[in-house]
């Protein structure tokens, strides 16, 4: 016999029954696990139909492609990069005027901050397959006018509209700065934190623009050293306002294209205020605004008359910790609107006649609405995700205007996403769960009847049976305390509950947020589990403080971010140490951002329980961080100091007496590198040995190139030789 076959064959049937195939973090983020998708999939508004940005593998063009929601079968290709020279770079993002006859198709992206961007945009005529240069330099945020005579954009901090006939500009504002004024566009306190670029709206006969001002003037700066690779490093200076500091002094407008003419919206009543979201009213005349105190524990939302200027309150909501900005506000055809609010200690919908009076609650219980999918104005319905089969769950329903005739539109246990047709007929559903890839199918609205599957990443799946993963164990976790929190538990594959095993603990913490849901995973779960190869247990706990609890639960953390938190992933340790089959003396943590707070703080308060500890990118100190997210939680440092000082693990640096690593990208805009700075001297000056790596230039994300290859196999070299 052939020794080398025999051996081979050997090898094989060695690796079927004893082993499994190993993960690498090389092939986790080299795109070994990728799932498939529908890339920018769009739900067209004039037609049953949607759109999907696909890739011809062939020859590389990057394709907008038009399917019938009835069908799924390709109407037709509406744009291939293939036929314009001019978009041999790929297309970045595109968006329909509303008589979708026209697109707008963005190309050539520089990212700013998280959200925004400029690029080169290009207007192109469906029909015709002609395509147009917007401006011959980049540009942000282009918008349609209603009727698609108009293209409203920002450019160096003024806001312009574009002629379409004409292909002239006129300029709406002239006196955009940088580091000083911006028009139609949000500060970087504004875009991290209420998560929204473009701040202008078009009116829905064409004639007004209305937009915010932001004069940031007065807001401290900060600045960034930026290395690359030439010869003396540049320096990046942009507005930041800390907690307790000086924000933008916001002013809302509202422009007449025809006179080009502005006026000033009235908001004298208001002190150091935030214009949190703007939209016209289905009335040609009528802007709402959501107007916040700086505390945002009162909301205003406004109706502004579209002649005068003149505003009204037509609703306010209050809140003893805050209140929630909602993106859910709906204006029907007769003005009246749909609002979501948890103001009854759980997220749910609201219906109001155009004057603001409460006409009923849709939707009631002690879960959440999640999301907010659409309403049907033929059979007066509305269209929702929510948290009603349990808080780690995500199932679509729908239910009349009145909350009457509630009907589950999903039947499988994890997470369900909807994107409806135009005319409600059909929702194509993207579910997934901890144990299932994402499955994209074509159901029916009417009661959720599955018709046809579009993508079930079957290839992926049985691909993932050659590395014989371990499965997660969702469970409810009771601290000693008597707090009943969310987890989950993910064992080797070859689990021996005699044998005691190490932990690595995984959370983010921060106010609202989850971890442990049922969904599948990301990376991070590709990793745990070739974390589960090498012999360790990974859990995760959602302490207090996390979000589709009910408001009491997520705010119990109110002007003190860090001690319950705390508290309770130290418990929930203390509760996993206690378990047969787990080395108490071997349990770490990691967390990224807050998680890296908690992370910090957790190695530093529970020494006595956590033997490593991984913070990446985590604020170390309150006052170092925006005014927005923190104010929102925690007011002001002059007037809670004690709140900032007693839970901010800079801190309690002198309590460490574990293995610590700490990471930072000192290109960080938004968590910036002071924080670990300020730490690593403070641990100094503590005469404690730490480990930590600067990532040059990288920004919270902290990725590109083989970023987080490097970044991973660091930390993974680091649990190996400390856990």
């Amino acid at each position: 016999m052939n020794t080398s076959k025999f051996t081979a064959v050997l090898l094989f049937l060695t690796a079927v029954v004893f082993g499994q195939q190993k993960i690498t973090v090389e092939n986790i983020f080299g795109g070994t696990f990728r799932a498939k998708g529908m890339d920018q999939m769009q739900s067209l508004k004039n037609t049953n139909q949607y759109t999907v940005l696909n890739v011809d593998q062939a020859s590389r063009s990057m394709q907008v492609d038009l399917y019938d929601f009835a069908t799924l079968k390709k109407v037709s290709n509406l744009i291939d990069t293939k036929n314009f020279n001019e978009l041999a770079e790929g297309i970045d993002a595109y968006t329909f005027d509303a008589s979708e006859k026209k697109m707008l198709i963005a190309c050539n992206s520089n990212k700013i901050f998280r959200h925004s961007f400029t690029a080169d945009y290009f207007v192109y005529d469906i029909a015709g397959k002609t395509l147009t240069k917007l401006l011959d330099s980049q540009i942000q945020e282009p918008t349609f006018s209603p009727d698609g005579t108009k293209i409203a954009y920002a450019k160096e901090n003024n806001l312009y509209i574009y002629d379409v006939a004409s292909k002239k500009s006129v300029a709406v504002t002239t006196d955009g700065k940088k580091n000083a004024v911006i028009n139609g566009i949000t500060d970087w306190v504004y875009e991290e934190e209420f998560a929204f670029v473009r701040a202008f709206d078009w009116s829905k006969d064409s004639k007004k623009l209305a937009y915010i001002r932001f004069d940031e003037s007065q807001v401290p700066e900060f600045s960034m050293s930026i290395f690359h690779k030439d010869l003396y490093p540049t320096i990046e200076t942009f507005k930041y306002p800390k907690a307790g500091e000086k924000n933008s002094v916001v002013s809302l407008h509202i422009y007449d294209a025809a006179a080009n003419t502005s006026k000033k919206v009235d908001l004298g009543n208001y002190n150091d205020f935030y214009i949190a979201r703007m939209q016209w009213t289905n009335d040609n005349n009528v802007l709402s605004a959501q107007v916040l105190n700086r505390h945002q524990d009162n909301l205003d939302l406004l109706f502004i008359d579209g002649n005068t200027a003149a505003a009204k309150v037509v609703l306010n909501e209050k809140d003893k910790a805050y209140v929630d900005v909602t993106d859910n506000l709906t204006f029907l055809k007769d003005n009246s609107f749909l609002w979501t609010s948890e103001k009854d200690g759980f997220n749910h919908i609201y219906v109001y006649d155009k004057t603001g009076k409460l006409k009923n609650q849709v939707t009631k219980g002690n879960w959440e609405v999640t999301s907010y999918y659409g309403f049907d104005e033929k059979t007066k319905t509305i269209f929702y995700q929510s948290t009603e089969n349990g808080s780690i769950n995500r199932a679509v329903y729908r239910i009349s205007l009145d909350g009457k005739n509630k009907v589950a539109l999903t039947n499988k246990v994890g997470t369900n996403k909807a994107t409806f047709s135009p005319n409600f007929q059909y929702f194509i559903n993207t579910y997934s769960s901890a144990s299932q890839p994402t499955v994209y199918t074509l159901n029916d609205a009417k009661a959720g009847k599955e018709i046809q599957v579009i993508e079930n990443n079957q290839a992926l799946a049985d691909k993932l049976k050659g590395y014989n993963m371990p499965s997660k164990e969702f469970f409810v976790l009771k601290t000693a305390k008597g707090n009943e929190l969310n987890a989950w538990i993910m064992k080797p594959k070859d689990f021996d509950a005699s044998k005691k095993y190490p932990v690595f603990m995984y959370q983010y913490s921060g106010p609202g947020s989850q971890q442990v849901a049922n969904q599948w995973n990301a990376s991070n779960d590709y990793w745990f589990m070739m974390l589960t190869q090498q012999g360790y247990i990974v859990a995760c706990v959602d302490g207090r403080g996390t979000g589709y609890k009910g408001a009491d639960f997520k705010k119990v953390t109110q002007l003190q971010l860090g001690k319950y938190e705390v508290e309770d992933q130290i418990d929930a340790a203390k509760v996993i140490g206690s378990y047969p089959y787990v080395d108490a003396s071997r349990i770490g943590i990691w967390g990224w951002s807050y998680g890296g707070f908690m992370a910090s703080n957790c190695i530093f308060q529970g020494n006595d329980v956590f033997k490593m500890a991984i913070a990446v990118a985590p604020v170390t100190n309150w006052r170092f961080y925006d005014s927005v997210y923190t104010e929102r939680y925690m007011q002001t440092p002059q007037e809670n100091p004690t709140g900032y000082d007693q839970n901010s693990p800079i801190n309690h640096v002198d309590k460490l007496k574990g293995k610590f690593l700490l990471i930072h990208g000192s290109g960080d805009d938004n968590v910036h590198v002071q924080n670990s700075m300020q730490m690593m001297e403070a641990l100094i000056q503590s005469n404690k040995q730490f480990d930590s790596q600067i990532y040059p230039d990288k920004d919270h994300g902290i990725s590109g190139g083989n970023t987080r290859i490097q970044l991973y196999n660091k930390m993974t070299n680091f649990i190996k030789a400390n856990l």
